[in-house]
């Protein structure tokens, strides 16, 4: 029963999405975001960040087609790449977090703007930053098709 256990604990590591970041230290990053972000769940709870207005929602951003949070104004160059395939993951969050407007224009292939001005300072704080978002939630249910498919 033992050895059964000891594999199924580890099947369960190998199925969960390995991030380079640290999200302890990511939780610390998480402050020059709350200016502007929060992280709250379906129920409106608040998990992190101080109930900021100014940017979008991060629960379940890992994952999450870019541009789709109900309800927040972004800008078109953000909305328009997630149009074209873009879903958040480290390798797309990691050099947004870097420089929000170059990623999308390398992205775009053409100027693009961001509605986020603010640039994390090291590519390590910015994994960091992915980790500490990728704990809360999944992306949601509006990002599939009418059929309930992605």
């Amino acid at each position: 029963m033992k050895k059964i256990s000891l594999v199924a604990a580890s099947l369960s590591l190998l199925a969960a999405p390995a991030f380079a970041g640290d999200p302890e230290a990511g939780e610390q990053a998480f402050g020059q975001c709350q200016t502007c972000h929060v992280v709250a769940n379906e129920d409106g709870e608040v998990l992190a960040g101080r109930n900021a207005r100014n940017g979008p929602n991060l629960y379940g951003i890992v994952g999450r087609q870019a541009g789709t949070v109900d309800g927040f104004r972004y800008q078109r160059s953000i909305v328009q790449a997630g149009e074209e395939g873009l879903v958040w993951d480290e390798d797309s969050l990691v050099p947004y977090l870097l420089d929000p407007p170059g990623f999308l224009t390398e992205t775009l292939g053409s100027r693009a703007r961001s509605g986020m001005s603010h640039r994390v300072r090291s590519e390590d704080q910015a994994r960091d930053i992915v980790a500490f978002l990728a704990q809360f939630g999944a992306p949601a249910d509006d990002a599939m098709d009418e059929d309930g498919e992605d």
